[in-house]
């Protein structure tokens, strides 16, 4: 085969995630009080806004994950395949050669020449000290006004396909609704484009007009330019933002992951049995709650670096040993961040537990188990569904935090926690080096801002408390 797969331990988790969370959309359609709540989801504007810019996040990350080796040449036709030791993923190869596109030092976003001085030679012979081109970006690009020039074309066409994919979905669009709502073309573009919808299309179309703008432009002209500039060893900046994606979107995820069993499970066990069982979680969940997250968290990435350099053969690359440190991160994560929404599901079980048809189940003589799956569990899966949105923002924020502080991901981990890291040191120098801040600042704000929007308009729509 020309390429042979790898499949990394969080790659696979994060498949499972997205199998189990097929399986309870499935579950869901089921569920009219669900349903309900999701209709309230998609009349929000904004949660729908969000919910497209997290999509754009999820599709990167998901590509991002999905790795391989490349064959090497043989020398024989009957030796063995040999593959690189470079692994790569499909993302890496969307956006080819990006990843490739690197110079000497820093440069500026969209700038031509690197941004220190250094000795040339004039095609007089004589040496001088100037600002050299950049070698692999901006190449056949020698004038400010040749660059303006080149974005000026880029945006048009990537506007004019933009125009075209967003006809195009409007157009089927229309049909769908017209068949829907058993009206004319005619009535149905009118009720489309004047908003008079119950989703909100006219938003979710313009929205995808301009992500898919973005896209787009960005892609094409980071072809040319460096739209971030350039790091210390010359890496685009652009590129280590897009793969940093993917660190923050298993954190979040994964974590979540790691977090859910332990607070369903203690938390409607402590709510609905009391006695003996509530006073041992309850003094669980204090204590745990008492040890510094940074100490637990500290003493696991210690300890399994002890245990990568005392079992090598377990861990081939580096791929391997970042992964095994960022599932570190996650499980130290999930056990730590557990105990918030433990304390809100023994709230809400307790006062579940006495309602009248539950105290009918237990004077009929229903099991508990039986009870707990088809009575309390359904009844605290919106606080489940709430927290979990909203916890997803904070986890994100947590890993830059911790990497700042050197106890979070690999070095070698691309991420936006490693890239502010390296920034601090930059913003110290001078002339001042901003933009590596500032281009993880944007993405992690744009992600983190989704996430939260998404979760108001969940939390809303979830809440039993709230009335329309």
């Amino acid at each position: 085969m020309p390429f042979k797969w790898v499949v990394l331990w969080s790659d696979a988790l994060l498949f499972l995630l997205i199998i189990s969370s097929v399986i309870f959309i499935f579950w869901a359609r089921r569920k009219r009080h669900i349903q309900e709540a999701w209709r309230k989801v998609l009349k929000n504007s904004l949660a729908m806004v969000a919910l497209i810019v997290l999509s754009v996040y999820v599709i990167i990350g998901v590509l991002d994950s999905v790795h391989y080796q490349v064959a090497l040449p043989q020398q024989n036709a009957n030796s063995p395949v040999q593959y690189s030791p470079q692994v790569k993923s499909v993302f890496d190869t969307l956006i080819s050669p990006l990843g490739q596109l690197t110079e000497k030092t820093y440069s500026a976003p969209f700038s031509l020449t690197l941004f220190v001085k250094e000795a040339m030679m004039t095609p007089a012979g004589k040496q001088v000290r100037g600002y050299p081109h950049l070698q692999s970006a901006a190449q056949g690009i020698n004038t400010i006004e040749q660059r303006n020039q080149l974005i000026r074309i880029l945006a048009l066409k990537a506007f004019l396909w933009s125009a075209l994919i967003l006809f195009i979905l409007s157009l089927l669009l229309i049909r769908h609704l017209r068949y829907r709502l058993k009206s004319t073309w005619r009535e149905t573009s009118s009720m489309l484009f004047s908003a008079r919808t119950e989703v909100p299309w006219r938003t979710i179309l313009l929205s995808l007009f301009a992500v898919v703008f973005l896209i787009i432009l960005s892609y094409t002209l980071s072809q040319y330019i460096h739209i971030f500039g350039t790091g210390k060893v010359g890496q685009d900046i652009f590129y280590q933002s897009l793969k940093s994606i993917r660190t923050g979107l298993l954190i979040g995820t994964l974590t979540t992951l790691v977090m859910l069993p332990f607070a369903i499970i203690l938390g409607i066990a402590a709510g609905f049995f009391g006695g003996l069982a509530d006073d041992i979680i309850q003094y669980l969940y204090t204590t745990l709650s008492s040890i510094p997250g940074v100490l637990l968290i500290a003493a696991a990435i210690l300890s399994l670096q002890v245990y990568i350099a005392n079992h090598p053969q377990l861990f081939t690359n580096l791929e391997q040993r970042a992964d095994a440190r960022l599932l570190a991160l996650c499980l130290i994560l999930g056990v730590t961040s557990w105990t918030g929404l433990c304390r809100l599901l023994r709230a809400e079980t307790l006062k579940v537990r006495e309602v009248d048809y539950i105290q009918s189940a237990n004077a009929l003589g229903t099991s508990r188990t039986k009870i707990i799956f088809k009575h309390i569990l359904p009844n605290v899966m919106h606080i489940v569904i709430i927290a979990v949105v909203l916890d997803f923002s904070t986890l994100v924020l947590a890993e830059a935090v911790l990497s700042y502080v050197g106890v979070g991901v690999a070095p070698t981990t691309i991420s936006w926690g490693n890239m502010i890291n390296s920034a601090r040191l930059q913003l110290a120098r001078e002339p001042v080096v901003w933009w590596p801040i500032l281009s993880a600042f944007i993405f992690m704000f744009l992600l983190v801002l989704s996430a939260n929007l998404f979760a108001d308009a969940i939390r809303d729509a979830f809440d039993p408390r709230k009335v329309d």
